[in-house]
């Protein structure tokens, strides 16, 4: 979010150049700055941790816990709720050396530390911590140096059978925790800033209340968007560097919320199902389309409209993706699935709100405004498109 700020920042600094500067002249500018600022979120994307996962077993007298995650940030000592991209920690060259480890040598160092790290795990039934046995390892390969890797560590506790339920949280500057229970009915749960589940029923399920569960969903929504979702922010801005005009944005906007919300609701009832490998470069592809439609297109039309809702329908089913690895509540199937929707309207708005602050506002009445920071800042989402796209494909 600092580096979308930062390229708001630039972008406002060119535009008053431009008030001053020749078109053509300004027009490089802007673009070279808007490039070189989207592309450097590119290249910091391949640093960014992703949430990490807790799938539970829970019987009557144990627990089972398998976690997926990457460790090098957790032992190097990236506090993750500070910094959402390891290049920004203070403790960047310890993570840096830790990923250069084979696997073999990431897990004996694993092990090594694993009585600090099993600390700040901290699963509880009536109250106790439960002590966590090691129970196995790996970690998967990737020779790409620059891309994060997920290491599987499975763990198990006693449990007392007196007691009908456990809670699970863990030190806040491990980041994001998505927690799932197996089984039909189990609970599902997204918790961030060191918060901790509501109490886990062992037959299934959990003791929050209805808009405990709402909220929390729209959560996870609004964070899908804002830091996590650059993809779909780059879309967002791609509709609003069409026009400096209100009408032909709200527009946009809401032909889009209907498609990906029709998709996000058929793919989360399993009515529709499309490969992520399939739907990650088409949305590539659509942030490609729409910049450079931006700079071609003649006005508002029909086909425009009905191309920003195709790609609504592709975008609804990357959501759905997110929405499927960190469940659903089958409790309460609708209300999460309305709160998530809603907190994805809700950041893109707020990309929406940023930008129409930064630029159009302050710039938008200008005839400069199309040709001097539009065209070159739809010209640079393409490109970033463009490298997302043969990433998806042939990364």
């Amino acid at each position: 979010m600092q580096a979308f700020q930062e390229i708001l920042t630039i972008s406002g600094f060119i535009g008053q150049i431009s008030f001053r500067k020749s078109v053509k002249f300004a027009g490089i500018i802007t673009f070279t700055c808007w490039l070189v600022s989207i592309c450097a979120i590119t290249q910091a994307q391949a640093h960014e941790v992703r949430p990490a996962i807790a799938d539970m077993e829970i019987s009557e007298d144990q627990v089972l816990l398998e976690l997926k995650l990457s460790v090098e940030p957790l032992l190097s000592g990236v506090d993750l709720s500070q910094f959402a991209n390891t290049d920004d920690a203070p403790q960047s060259s310890d993570n840096d050396a830790l990923r250069a480890l084979t696997p073999s040598e990431l897990e004996a160092v694993f092990r090594e530390q694993w009585p600090s790290f099993e600390e700040k795990i901290d699963l509880r039934e009536g109250g106790q911590k439960v002590k966590l046995s090691l129970d196995e390892m790996s970690v998967s390969e990737e020779p790409n140096l620059e891309l994060p890797r997920d290491s599987t560590i499975k763990l198990s506790g006693p449990l007392n059978s007196e007691n009908d339920a456990v809670t699970i949280g863990w030190a806040d500057e491990f980041g994001a925790l998505i927690v799932r229970q197996a089984g039909e009915g189990g609970y599902s749960g997204y918790l961030v800033s060191g918060q901790r589940s509501s109490p886990i029923l062992k037959s299934g399920g959990s003791t929050e209340s209805i808009l405990a569960a709402f909220w929390r969903y729209v959560q996870i929504g609004f964070v899908h968007i804002i830091p996590a979702g650059l993809d779909h922010i780059l879309f967002v801005l791609g509709l609003f560097f069409f026009s400096a005009k209100l009408r032909p944005l709200v527009l946009q906007i809401t032909a889009f919320t209907v498609a990906h919300t029709v998709t996000l609701a058929l793919a989360t009832l399993k009515i529709v199902n499309l490969s992520p490998g399939i739907v990650e470069p088409l949305i590539a592809a659509s942030i490609v389309y729409i910049g450079i439609e931006n700079i071609f297109g003649r006005g508002l039309s029909k086909w425009r409209l009905l191309v920003v809702f195709c790609f609504g329908l592709l975008h609804g089913l990357g959501f759905a993706a997110v929405l499927g690895e960190v469940g659903l509540d089958p409790a309460r199937f609708a209300t999460s699935l309305i709160g998530f929707n809603i907190g994805v309207e809700i950041g893109q708005l707020s990309v929406i709100l940023v930008a129409f602050l930064a630029l159009d506002l302050p710039f938008g009445k200008y005839q400069w405004y199309r040709p001097r920071i539009a065209i070159p800042a739809s010209a640079a989402i393409s490109v970033v498109g463009a490298y997302w796209f043969f990433e998806r494909v042939f990364g």
